[in-house]
C-alpha cells in the first residue's frame, strides 16, 4: 500500500508539518527581518537584541528536530520553492539557511509553503478517505493470532506468518484440554467430537470436549456445535497444513485471508465452554 493511500500516514504528515511551522514561527519572534538593500546577500532574519541566547539555541533544536519529522511532506505534496540560481528547493530542508549569508528562501516563503503543503495533505486525506476500501485490520484480530504473526508478517514472510498463528492456535487448544497425545487435525475432531467426554480408561488420557455454551438441545447451540467439528480440522487441513508443509509464499491478501479464518477460530474456541467426563465411582 502507498502512503499516499493511508488517511492516518497523511494526518500524522500533516501534523508534523504545523508542529514544524508552529516552532519556525516561535523562532522567528525572536528575529528581526534583514532590509531589503541586502536581502540575498545579508542572512534573512537576525536575532533580536535582548533576544536569550539560550533560549534562541532550544528553539533552533526544537525547529530542526521539527523539521526532520516533516521532512516527507515536500515530497508527497510536491511543494518546492523557485529560488533564483538554486531552482527548486525543499523549504523545508532548506530553512535553516535563512539564518546565513545568502540564504535560500525567506521566511513568508517557508510559512506559505507549509500553508499550501497543509491544504494539499488535507485534500489528499480527503481523497485516500473517498478510495478507501473495507479492510481486515491485523491488529485487530484475535491477540492469540496476531500475537504468533506480528513478526513475520512485518518482515513479509506471510506464508510463515499464518503457519506460526496456525500453531499457536492448536498449542492452546493443546492447553485447554491437556493433551499432546494425537495429532493435531485428530485432536480437532475429539474435541469437538459429538461423543460426550470420556475418562481416562486402561492407560488412555481423559479425553474433555469444547462446547458452544447454552442448552445443547438449542438449535442455534447444536448448530454451533456441529459446525465447529466440521470447521475446525478442515482449517487445520486447508490453512495451517499447506502454509507450514508448503514452499511458495502467499500474496498478502491471501495470507489476511487465513489469518481471518484462524482469528474467527479463536474466537469461537474462546467462547466454548470445556467439559469433562464426571469422576469416576470405581475403587
Amino acid at each position: 500500500m502507498e502512503v499516499t493511500d493511508s488517511p492516518e500516514y497523511l494526518r500524522a504528515t500533516s501534523a508534523a508539518v504545523a508542529d514544524f511551522r508552529a516552532a519556525l514561527t516561535e523562532f522567528l519572534a525572536l528575529h528581526v527581518r534583514t532590509t531589503s538593500f541586502s536581502l540575498g546577500y545579508a542572512p534573512a532574519v537576525m536575532p533580536r537584541d535582548d533576544a536569550d541566547p539560550e533560549r534562541l539555541h532550544a528553539l533552533r533544536e526544537r525547529v530542526g528536530r521539527a523539521a526532520g519529522r516533516a521532512a516527507e511532506a515536500p515530497r508527497l505534496t510536491m511543494m518546492r520553492i523557485q529560488v533564483q540560481g538554486a531552482g527548486a528547493i525543499d523549504p523545508i530542508a532548506a530553512w535553516e539557511t535563512m539564518t546565513n549569508p545568502k540564504p535560500l528562501p525567506e521566511p513568508d516563503d517557508v510559512l506559505g509553503a507549509c500553508d499550501q503543503m497543509l491544504g494539499r495533505l488535507e485534500a489528499m486525506v480527503l481523497k485516500a478517505e473517498a478510495l478507501a476500501s473495507p479492510a481486515v485490520g491485523t491488529a485487530a484480530m484475535h491477540p492469540l493470532v496476531w500475537g504468533a504473526a506480528r513478526r513475520l508478517w512485518r518482515d513479509r514472510h506471510y506464508r510463515q506468518a499464518v503457519a506460526a498463528a496456525a500453531d499457536a492456535l492448536i498449542a492452546n487448544v493443546k492447553s485447554i484440554t491437556g493433551r499432546n497425545d494425537v495429532a493435531e487435525t485428530a485432536l480437532w475432531q475429539e474435541t469437538f467430537s459429538e461423543r460426550p467426554p470420556a475418562g481416562a480408561v486402561a492407560g488412555q488420557p481423559d479425553k474433555p470436549r469444547l462446547r458452544w455454551p447454552g442448552d445443547p438441545a438449542d438449535r442455534d447451540v447444536k448448530t454451533m456445535n456441529e459446525g465447529l467439528r466440521l470447521l475446525a480440522p478442515g482449517v487445520q487441513m486447508t490453512v495451517r497444513n499447506p502454509a507450514v508443509h508448503g514452499v511458495d509464499d502467499m500474496t498478502e491478501q491471501e495470507a489476511l485471508e487465513r489469518l481471518a479464518v484462524l482469528s474467527l477460530l479463536a474466537r469461537w474456541v474462546e467462547a466454548c465452554e470445556l467439559r469433562t467426563a464426571p469422576p469416576s465411582d470405581g475403587p
